[in-house]
């Protein structure tokens, strides 16, 4: 076994033609058995093997410095440079991250897992290169996909101007995480149809020099390719065509659903992971299609994500036009939004947390300013959403609620989520954003409210006295509990349902001074900037005393959730004690 005994780059190239491609095989197979144990990205590394190989093949990492753009396609990479056992023995699945890491290893550069931004990234590489006299090749390597970011496109036009030695892998398989959507892809169909020899070329008409490979899944073509560019005085862009989900057939004929998998049985494909009954995204999209069909002014839009919101492809073809995919593009989708509400249309952007915060100022300028009726429904921002540092969608209140004009709601079941879409859909005086909930999907059991047009009215969902418990959104429930905890202490507590994350509601904030000596805030989120901030700086000159739970400002990585909410505090029984030690 060839892949056993790979433990640098330097052990690639003592490998001859057939080696090389026994040990694509063995990579594929230690890829497939870690995927249907661990799950992970699978279509894009799978895609990449033996371009992995050609490039350590060719180049000399740690030197030479390669950049992996999102990083999810840098599986085979880990494997080469150090880290194979990760991929070979489960008990060591863990000891590596999803995502390129400069702390497991020399050859990685930066920790990555937003896209589009590789090309930009080596430019700075490269010019940091010749500022100290340094050599080596810069590589930057970004899929077919992510090249429809902003950034890419910036990072291209930057690199066609660098009179210095940069080569820009294109991995084009055809596809993002769903097809592909945009002008730019028909002039890369045309590359492939011709070899690489379209009249119209968009990288050559950015400046770069341009090398088309056909079979991006052979080695040795891929080899030849990456000889011809290494130690080249110009930029220089090596367009390769490869297959997403390569070497598993069932990946091959799915490419959107293998994008990313969970466990799985290698026979069949199958999951053994069974979502546990309702699910918001299949909910909204359900709820969304009905709307379109009565009014043809509903548009929902994503940004390359469209099953964020249940919009599979299924649901896209009854969409039809009322359904837009702008690609890896959330800066447009924010601003294509803003443009639709202005001339009468009803826009609703679904879009995971981790990914606004790449849209702050569209937000600011496009939106807010202008005051178009947008809705924005916000998924994953939460302890319980995404857990890789790279995803995490835990600092949207801190950056959502302070953008004037913009309306944050906090919905704390299905009833009021519903309510809130419907209302933010059909009203059309503010910007809406919706932060979607993620602690599952939980009935209140009870009638909501369906006009929240008087902003900023918190509901007040049980009267007590002494201490009020302001909890929102996903930690509403929480909420319940500590109250329930604390009348078994006979302690009669009021239970808040806040609503509105991005503004106070002072007429009942003044009243519960009346027969209140504590307010505990509770937020599913960062506290620092956040909801909790706001109440307590309110009640700063008054005898009110404030206590605000949440997380701790940090970039955390691959975490349990109930430990790190144990870690910082937040369980009904801690909460509950201080509540008590401190009335």
């Amino acid at each position: 076994m060839y892949l056993e005994n790979i433990n640098s780059p330097a052990d690639v190239k003592k490998l001859d033609s057939n080696e090389r491609k026994v040990l694509a095989q063995e990579m594929r197979d230690a890829l497939l058995k870690r995927l249907s144990i661990h799950g992970g990205h699978f279509g894009p590394n799978f895609g990449m093997v033996e371009a992995t190989i050609a490039l350590h093949y060719v180049f000399d990492s740690p030197k030479d410095k390669i950049v992996f753009d999102v990083s999810h396609q840098s599986y085979p990479h880990k494997m080469l440079t150090g880290r194979k056992d990760a991929y070979l023995y489960p008990e060591k699945y863990d000891d590596v991250s999803g995502y390129s890491c400069p702390e497991e290893s020399e050859h990685d550069f930066f920790e990555i897992g937003h896209t589009s931004t590789s090309i930009s990234l080596a430019c700075g590489l490269a010019k940091g290169r010749d500022l100290n006299g340094g050599t080596g090749n810069i590589i930057a390597v970004i899929g077919d996909g992510s090249l429809s970011g902003g950034e890419a496109l910036e990072g291209l036009d930057l690199a066609g101007e660098l009179d210095t030695n940069l080569i820009i892998v294109i991995n084009d398989n055809d596809m993002s995480i769903a097809e592909n959507h945009g002008g730019m892809y028909k002039n890369l169909k045309e590359l492939r149809n011709t070899n690489g020899n379209a009249k119209t070329n968009l990288f050559t008409a950015m400046g770069l020099d341009y090398v088309f490979v056909k079979n991006g899944n052979d080695i040795d073509e891929l080899i030849t390719a990456f000889e011809n560019v290494k130690d080249s005085k110009k930029p220089v862009a090596v367009h390769i065509v490869t297959e997403k989900g390569r070497g598993y057939k069932i990946a091959e004929e799915n490419k959107e659903d293998w994008h990313w998998c969970m466990p799985f049985d290698i026979e069949t494909g199958k999951s053994g992971f069974t979502p546990n009954g309702e699910d918001y995204g299949a909910m909204t999209a359900e709820y969304l299609l009905k709307k379109m069909q009565g009014d043809p002014s509903v548009i929902g839009i994503t940004s390359a994500t469209p099953a964020v919101f249940g919009f599979v492809k299924e649901n896209r073809i009854k969409a039809d036009k009322q359904f837009i995919d702008v690609g890896i593009a959330e800066e447009t989708a924010v601003a294509l939004a803003s443009g639709i509400a202005k001339n009468g249309g009803k826009p609703v952007y679904g879009v995971y947390s981790t990914f606004i915060q790449r849209t702050y100022d569209q937000l600011s300028q496009d939106i807010c300013i202008n005051r178009n009726p947008v809705t924005i429904l916000v998924y994953s921002a939460s302890v319980w959403g995404m857990n890789d540092v790279t995803h995490l969608g835990l600092y949207d209140i801190p950056m959502m609620s302070n953008i004037p004009n913009l309306v944050y709601l906090a919905p704390t079941c299905k009833e009021e989520y519903f309510a809130m879409t419907e209302w933010a859909i059909e009203q059309n005086r503010h910007p809406i954003a919706i932060r979607v909930p993620c602690n599952g999907v939980i009935s209140r059991g009870k009638a909501v409210q369906t006009d929240y047009s008087e902003l900023n009215k918190y509901e007040v969902t049980k009267h007590g006295e002494n201490v009020a418990v302001i909890a929102l959104g996903d930690f509403y429930q929480l909420g319940e509990e500590i109250v329930e905890k604390l009348a078994g202490n006979n302690i009669n507590a009021t239970l808040i349902n806040p609503r509105f994350i991005t503004g106070l509601d002072t007429e009942l904030l003044d009243k519960l001074k009346e027969d209140h000596r504590l307010a505990v805030t509770l937020e599913d989120g960062i506290l620092e900037g956040g909801f909790g901030e706001k109440i307590a700086a309110y009640y700063g000159d008054t005898e009110m005393k404030v206590k605000c739970f949440g997380l701790k400002k940090s970039f955390y990585d691959r975490y349990d959730p109930a430990e790190l909410l144990k870690e910082q505090g937040i369980t009904t029984e801690n909460i509950t004690e201080y509540i008590l030690s401190n009335l």
